[in-house]
């Protein structure tokens, strides 16, 4: 609630200036806006989940699965916590663990950056990394195999298991709900980037619960086989994977949108140019699809600003890095991409 002269009573200032308890405590209740000066002429909302307090939509996930497996007795203070991750995951993970006094392992992969690497090891996670890829090229299957190991090794271990646990999508039931509460209505559309398809189920679970009053878009990436695809060598993590989610139910779902992770790079500079907001590899694919979807002028769009940026600077937002991985032709593609379309314009 935006506070004007007209609606600053007691209450409602108490409401605003209300103290809580524990870092926990402020996952959740992100902001909404309105991205104008990168759709002018569309009616676009970016649900800005990079104001978690660990950097992302998965604090969320992390905060729900542990706090609601504490109290079903599924796990107890002397728990091992076990994931395989690629980074947001894991962060919000260790961040919940260390809040609740949980030891925790994290399975990575040589794709995870260095400051999120650094991250973890701050909140005190304790860190195995993966070296092998696996027959798609990837390292998940190679990381879940490691998980199952530590799972047989360790009485009284526990994994959150992000792609199977019906608790993932079940958290996003409250993140729907709040995209409608402060967009006063029902968006036409919702777009989510898959990965665990948590975060996507979650929002299609609820269109079902009211009657599906919106169109759940899923953007995928090429090389991902989530939704059929072939897989194919992927470099940033969190966008698409190398299975398939157990998760998944097409029916509730719109077509998916496939964008290559160029198409994301190109996302993501042209979110920081226009709205000055930094933000990681899956919210330029958002971005990128969204200039693709077809829309009438009086309906609304939801993209997920999924996390901060800040851990992608020596990738996405590293010209030398993209110029090495994707090759000059293409780091020039992308040059010229983010300078196309919206002219920007100062605020008078």
């Amino acid at each position: 609630m935006l506070l004007t002269k007209e609606n600053q009573t007691p209450e409602n200032l108490l409401k605003k200036n209300e103290i809580l308890d524990g870092v926990h405590s402020l996952i959740g209740n992100t902001g909404l806006i309105r991205l104008s000066r990168l759709f002018p002429d569309k009616l676009i909302y970016g649900k800005l989940e990079l104001m978690n307090p660990a950097g992302s939509i998965k604090d969320r996930t992390a905060k729900f699965i542990i706090g609601k497996s504490l109290e079903l007795g599924l796990i107890d203070s002397d728990s091992l916590i076990v994931e395989s991750t690629s980074g947001n995951m894991g962060v919000g993970l260790a961040q919940i663990c260390l809040y609740h006094g949980l030891d925790l392992r994290l399975v990575v992969d040589p794709y995870i950056n260095n400051q999120t690497l650094s991250l973890l090891e701050a909140y005190g996670a304790k860190i195995e990394m993966v070296n092998k890829a696996d027959e798609h090229g990837s390292y998940l299957g190679t990381r879940i195999n490691r998980v199952q190991e530590i799972l047989a090794e360790n009485f009284n271990s526990f994994w959150t298991q992000q792609y199977e646990n019906p608790l993932n999508p079940l958290t996003h039931h409250e993140t729907a709900e709040e995209i409608v509460s402060q967009l006063g209505d029902y968006p036409d559309y919702i777009l989510a980037a898959t990965s665990t398809c948590g975060t996507l189920m979650g929002f299609a679970e609820y269109n079902e619960q009211i009657g599906g009053k919106m169109k759940i878009v899923p953007v995928d990436a090429f090389g991902s086989v989530i939704f059929g695809g072939k897989a194919e060598k992927r470099v940033i993590p969190g966008f698409g994977a190398s299975k398939t989610s157990s998760l998944l139910r097409e029916e509730l779902l719109e077509s998916p949108m496939w964008i290559r992770e160029w198409e994301s790079i190109v996302g993501c500079k042209k979110l920081l140019r226009h709205e000055a907001i930094l933000a990681g590899g899956s919210t330029g694919a958002l971005v990128a699809a969204m200039e693709k979807l077809d829309m009438n002028p009086d309906e609304k769009a939801v993209i997920i600003i999924c996390d901060r940026g800040e851990r992608y600077l020596e990738t996405i937002y590293s010209d030398e890095w993209i110029n090495k991985t994707f090759g000059t032709e293409v780091f020039e593609l992308i040059k010229r991409k983010v300078d196309e379309g919206v002219e920007y314009k100062p605020f008078n």
